[in-house]
């Protein structure tokens, strides 16, 4: 097949990763190349250049030890930015002569300028209902034309009242890449690793941490500097070491070298591939029942606790210690193999290009 791939534009799909769907994004591309699909990725200008690359805005002004673009006097505002860029990329794009779209934007554009082109999509629903994305999807039903698919049931009931029964297909990981440690280090520390945004609550894995009495590392860039000064900086001191953006070696080793993975969402997670990622590596998750955690947590692997009682997670971070490591990643490695994800992938997007799916109906 010949797919067009539609990226977030936030941040370039390169390692180290800004968060999930850029891991998501990168790996996805990677491997329908390597199963022989002539596969174009629209993505930012500095996205990794060992993929098929189309790019549909620059990263001229991208600050990569911020995750921002640095406002400039004669530059367009970034929401401006995303919107001509999707804008133009979907004015042209059956000139391409792609069998299939495959939709992992995030972005009203794409869907509101569906109706307008010959070639189908597949779009994948990677966060919960937010206003312009909801807006567009109610009016793309007046003349429906894109399949809808989403990440864990959990995110399939948030879409419920705007997309009927969408289909889900997990989550999964690299786990060639993510080395098994049947032992924590001696040293006891917590880790826990992401984007620094108020969405995943470190403020509150820090407070919790604390009261459990064991040192919290923290990898992760910061997402939201508003948030990282008012709520994360006065928390940090000799108990908390702020370690950045990992690559993918260092950050192996260390969440296998902790003893317990802290993952405090103050949203409705989608998935959490944080999850996959920590359990893979054989170390125990903490953290709170929100969104898809109750889903993809199996007993013995992990323990959660009602949002947002730091309390609660405090106990859960010394309960969850104790779990036997290699229930956690064999669990894992049954069910997080990327591999099965792709193959659905692949299976879903091929019926999409031949029109063999019907339509989700969407509930206006």
């Amino acid at each position: 097949m010949r797919i067009g791939i539609i990226a977030h534009l936030k941040h370039p799909i390169i390692a180290p990763f800004a968060g999930g769907l850029e891991v998501f994004t990168h790996e996805i591309t990677r491997r329908l190349v390597s199963r022989g699909h002539d596969v174009i990725l629209f993505a930012s200008s500095s996205s990794d250049e060992n993929l098929p690359v189309d790019p549909i805005l620059s990263d001229e002004h991208y600050d990569q030890q911020t995750g921002m673009r640095i406002k400039k006097r004669d530059l367009p505002s970034e929401y401006i930015a995303e919107h001509h860029a999707y804008f133009g990329l979907m004015s042209k794009i059956d000139d391409y002569n792609l069998d299939i779209i495959f939709n992992n934007s995030l972005h009203y554009i794409p869907i509101t300028m569906a109706n307008l082109l010959n070639t189908p999509m597949l779009t994948v629903l990677h966060t919960p209902p937010f206003y312009e994305l909801q807006l567009a999807i109610k009016a793309e039903q007046k003349n429906p034309v894109i399949q809808y698919v989403t990440v864990s049931k959990q995110s399939a009931a948030n879409w419920s009242n705007i997309v009927s029964s969408c289909e889900v297909i997990e989550n999964g990981i690299d786990l060639d890449q993510w080395k098994v440690y049947a032992e924590a280090n001696e040293e006891k520390y917590a880790v826990w690793f992401g984007r620094i945004h108020p969405d995943k609550g470190l403020h509150l894995a820090i407070q919790a941490a604390k009261l459990a009495g064991i040192p919290l590392k923290i990898a992760g860039g910061i997402a939201d500097q508003k948030y990282f000064k008012e709520k994360v900086a006065i928390l940090l001191d000799e108990s908390t070491t702020l370690l950045g953006l990992q690559d993918q070696k260092s950050l192996n080793a260390l969440i296998g070298g902790a003893s317990v993975c802290i993952v405090s969402p103050c949203w409705q997670e989608p998935f959490g591939l944080v999850v996959a990622e920590a359990l893979s590596c054989g170390t125990p998750v903490a953290g709170f029942k929100m969104g898809a955690l109750s889903e993809i947590i199996a007993t013995g692997t992990g323990i959660l606790v009602d949002y947002p009682a730091v309390d609660d997670l405090a106990t859960a971070i010394q309960d969850a210690m104790k779990l036997d490591r290699k229930t956690v990643s064999d669990y894992a490695r049954q069910r997080f193999d990327i591999e099965k994800m792709v193959e659905k992938y692949e299976d879903m997007l091929a019926a999409v290009a031949e029109g063999k799916i019907k339509k989700n109906l969407v509930a206006i």
